[in-house]
């Protein structure tokens, strides 16, 4: 086991798109490596159960979503099909030969060196005497683990779902994160962790209050663990003091970059991931005793059980890794116990799903081609690969006179600005209808094509992140919809070539040549250098009249976050060691990018 986590990796796969990690634990579970499914996008999940049914020869068994409660049982079924395959390939891999090829060599070679069984491993192979090695192997074996099952389920995605009564009276049902999360519940899963990221949402996290799956067991355990996913010290404190409050603890905190990450961006107000990291590590304590105290008294009123010691919180990081060095620093400086390594993975087909066509995209990508979009129908700043057959897709639309998309799926439909029933702005009808109004605003040219451009921008992402799996397996996820969207972060610029899963793992555990030219600027500087874009983005926008103020309050945060980083930085400990003489010399580099901008942050202030 690894010395510190007691699981066999000391990191994790994210979850990507809602396609590309789809079937991650199938490809890598059983090699011991924890990854992370999306289970928001149930059509998606039942496609992939009529693709993997027949691969165990086993009848498929549509569950159409006419039916009560179809989207949570579609992901109870896929959850336990997926654990099936993966206890079945572990069980196999577990008891094949120790000889080259093997599965069994593959697992432990692809461990970290430090590991008790990687390196007990190792004595076994340089062994003479066959009745030790026999009993070497037998402790192994004994002692092996699969990589967790975990699903992410982002909060704010809680569309209201409806059916019609008897009298055609459309009323509420459920909603789609309720049901999700019910979905996971029922699943036999076990060992496994709910990851929710996007914030609070009180319907949700009082329905997982109701749950009986999350308490914990009478060895002090969780078979079904909650880990959430955090921007800042602050909101793990809100968030994690919300849900003890109500008889759930927190098994993780995993610390996400506010900008260095695919996906959906959060920007915090200046906040840089090496300051952050340093306070959870030196309040990580504070932050157990105070969620334990409500813990304990929400247990103690709802069940009348004493909780007599806390349960262990782990803090685990993710957003921007690339280098062993890199990595090796997170773990010994600010002892987190896992790496979330994201992007990289995207050009591994043994780890996710991504089609022929965006994989040679993903490895030709510059720094051009990645782009903090505003495409996303959430209005949360959204990174976009440019050059995708969704682009393509969607200026076809516009060229043709038909912007926006088919809205099949509705899971971003949250717009009533027209209509009593939420649509999404990505849809063909909004989109219509905005322009209708953008229209008789007769504005000057340059305002109406800049909203025009706003409008039009938007992306349908529930087809555009999920369509990689479909055209993979060769299915047909939605009809004659067939663009692919993806969305990684900045990082995929640096990795140029598709990759094995043992490539990529030596990698991320400094063994072999580095995948990555040493002229990448560390990750801690890119993130610097992002925010400073950000920045300067700001200063540059148009802010109405009513909304300077707060507007001036939230520049002078930002600046003020970004010169305290900068100094943390340039006082960290042990950082020159690991990251070489180049980090200081790039530290100063972009503090000179942030100085250039003082002077028209201060007119700004002053105005």
């Amino acid at each position: 086991m690894n010395k510190v986590t007691g699981v066999p990796h000391t990191f994790h796969i994210p979850v990507m798109g809602l396609a590309y990690t789809i079937d991650t634990p199938i490809k890598v579970a059983r090699f011991g490596i924890a990854s992370v499914i999306s289970i928001i996008e149930d059509r998606l999940v039942e496609m992939m159960r009529s693709y993997y049914y027949p691969t165990l020869n086993l009848e498929y068994k549509p569950i159409s979503g006419h039916e009560e409660d179809s989207r949570a049982k579609r992901i109870t079924d896929y959850l336990n099909l997926v654990n099936t395959i993966v206890q079945g390939q572990f069980e196999k891999l577990r008891n094949a030969t120790f000889e080259a090829g093997s599965e069994i060599v593959k697992y432990f070679e692809l461990l970290p060196d430090d590991s008790s069984l990687k390196q007990l491993y190792r004595k076994m192979m340089r062994c003479s005497d066959e009745l030790e090695k026999l009993e070497i192997a037998s402790f192994l074996r004994k002692h092996m683990r699969p990589g967790s099952i975990d699903v992410n389920i982002m909060t704010k995605l809680d569309r209201e779902l409806y059916v019609k009564n008897s009298d055609g009276v459309v009323k509420q049902d459920a909603s789609d994160a309720v049901a999700a999360l019910r979905g996971y519940a029922k699943s036999d899963l076990s060992n496994s962790s709910v990851v929710f990221s996007a914030g609070i949402n009180p319907r949700l996290f009082n329905y997982l209050a109701s749950r009986k799956e999350f308490e914990m067991n009478p060895e002090g355990s969780f078979t079904k663990k909650v880990i959430v996913k955090v921007s800042d010290y602050r909101s793990a404190l809100i968030q994690g003091k919300y849900l003890a409050k109500r008889g759930i603890w927190v098994s993780e905190f995993r610390i996400e970059s506010g900008l260095n990450c695919g996906g959906h961006a959060f920007a915090t107000e200046g906040f840089l991931l090496g300051p952050i990291l340093e306070e959870f590590k030196s309040k990580k304590q504070e932050l157990i005793d105070t969620l334990f105290k409500l813990y304990g008294a929400a247990n103690l009123k709802k069940d009348c059980i004493q909780c007599v010691q806390a349960p262990p919180i782990q803090i685990s990081v993710q957003g921007g890794i690339g280098t062993h060095d890199e990595d090796l620093f997170l773990h010994r400086h600010y002892q987190v116990q896992s790496t979330g390594w994201g992007t990289p993975f995207l050009l591994v087909p043994e780890a996710t799903t991504v089609d022929e066509e965006t994989l040679k995209l993903l490895s030709a990508a510059k720094e051009k081609d990645i782009t903090l979009s505003h495409h996303s129908p959430l209005g949360v700043r959204f990174y976009s690969l440019q050059g995708t057959t969704a682009e393509a897709e969607k200026s076809l639309r516009i060229c043709n006179g038909k912007p926006g998309s088919p809205c099949t799926e509705k899971h971003l439909a949250f717009n009533t600005e027209f209509t009593k029933e939420p649509i999404c702005t990505a849809s063909h009808k909004y989109q219509k209808l905005k322009i209708e109004q953008l229209v008789t605003l007769q504005l000057p040219q340059f305002e109406h094509q800049s909203r025009l451009n706003s409008i039009l921008g938007k992306e349908c992402l529930c087809v555009g992140l999920s369509n990689s799996a479909a055209i993979t397996y060769n299915k047909v996820f939605i009809k004659k919809l067939n663009a692919v969207t993806i969305c990684p972060g900045p990082n995929i610029v640096h990795f140029s070539k598709v990759v094995s899963l043992r490539t990529m793992v030596d990698h991320i555990y400094g063994r072999g040549k580095s995948l990555i030219s040493s002229e990448r600027p560390h990750m801690f500087i890119a993130e610097l250098l992002l925010y400073i874009a950000y920045l300067k983005e700001q200063l540059q926008s148009d802010i109405p009249f009513e909304d300077q103020a707060q507007h001036k309050k939230y520049l002078a945060t930002f600046y003020g976050n970004l010169k305290e980083g900068i100094l943390y930085y340039r006082n960290l400990p042990g950082v020159s060691k690991v990251c070489g003489d180049p980090f200081h010399r790039d530290l100063s580099r972009a503090e000179m990018d942030l100085d250039s901008l003082s002077l028209q942050y201060a007119m700004i202030l002053k105005a």
